[in-house]
């Protein structure tokens, strides 16, 4: 990725989000909460998701999954139905909501190993782009950055198309320029591997 753009957040959002990103820990959800996350994971899964399209959350950073929210809610990011559930939400419920899906558990990779030459290329495109700069050595995500470590395979290449064609603007337009240079196979590549690690 390039170096410039990595982690930039787009001004306008800052103060918002720092005073979302800022909210205090929460303990694991109690029943109450299980009950109000009990809509997420019917599409989403209790952490691994079992719909096509839709991802994990299992794992995911809070900070990562209060900034969708924010946007999701804000309309800065369309995603039916997500802009009509989190029309609702105050503040501290996207705080809260994005505390307690960190607490589900993170999905994990359980059919054959990937293929030796899919591994070795998608490999080298995860070192060309610098993925681990950002999302982590093993991709498990950080601060506002997303787990992709074990997501679901088509959800992974939806999102990078989406990406590269702009239609899916990020906070941080790193991954917008970063898929510019994927083709269509490398999409393909990247998304098989990262989904079987």
């Amino acid at each position: 990725m390039r170096n410039k753009s990595r982690i930039r957040i787009v001004w306008g959002l800052a103060p918002a989000l720092g005073a979302l990103l800022a909210g205090a820990a929460l303990a694991a959800p109690d029943a109450a909460m299980q009950e109000r996350l009990a809509p997420c994971t019917a599409c989403h899964g209790d952490g691994t998701s079992q719909t096509e399209g839709v991802p994990s959350l299992g794992g995911q950073q809070a900070d990562y999954v209060v900034t969708q929210l924010f946007q999701f809610r804000e309309k800065q990011r369309t995603a039916p139905p997500m802009n009509d559930v989190a029309a609702g939400f105050s503040d501290d419920d996207l705080r809260v909501y994005a505390d307690a899906v960190a607490t589900l558990p993170a999905p994990a990779w359980s059919g054959p190993a990937a293929d030796p030459a899919l591994v070795a290329r998608a490999q080298a495109l995860v070192a060309k782009h610098q993925c681990n700069s950002c999302h982590g050595a093993d991709l498990t995500g950080r601060d506002a950055i997303p787990r992709i470590r074990a997501q679901r395979e088509e959800y992974l290449a939806q999102a990078l198309a989406a990406y590269k064609s702009n239609a899916r603007p990020g906070y941080d337009p790193a991954m917008n320029e970063v898929a510019q240079d994927l083709s269509d196979a490398d999409i393909k590549d990247l998304a098989a591997y990262v989904s079987r690690l």
